[in-house]
């Protein structure tokens, strides 16, 4: 019986830290919600995107099939133009971009 190995099975996750004023949280939870599904729809691999609240800041973690295409959003015209114009206003501080892989 063969294992199958998970070399083919990569996935990436983006992860965008946003300080945001409390008061500001709704104007961004608008923007999260505004893009999304353009996001799964227009983002080649994109597969999921949650909006994570906390106590300090806001998170927007994105799935995707690999890190590749977690990086090519980064530099695609929906995020440059639609999402980062969007949330500028509301930033306290330069986001944080992280992306991991897993396999």
């Amino acid at each position: 019986m063969a294992i199958p190995t998970l070399a083919c099975a990569e996935k990436a996750y983006l992860e965008i830290t946003l300080k945001i004023d409390p008061q500001d949280r709704a104007a961004a939870g608008a923007v999260y919600t505004k893009y999304k599904q353009a996001f799964l729809t227009q983002i080649p691999g994109a597969q999921s995107k949650e909006l994570l609240i906390r106590d300090d800041d806001v998170q927007v973690l994105h799935g995707f099939a690999n890190r590749k295409q977690a990086e090519d959003y980064l530099g695609s015209e929906l995020f440059k133009k639609d999402v980062v114009t969007s949330l500028k206003p509301l930033l306290k501080a330069d986001p944080e971009v992280r992306i991991y892989a897993s396999n």
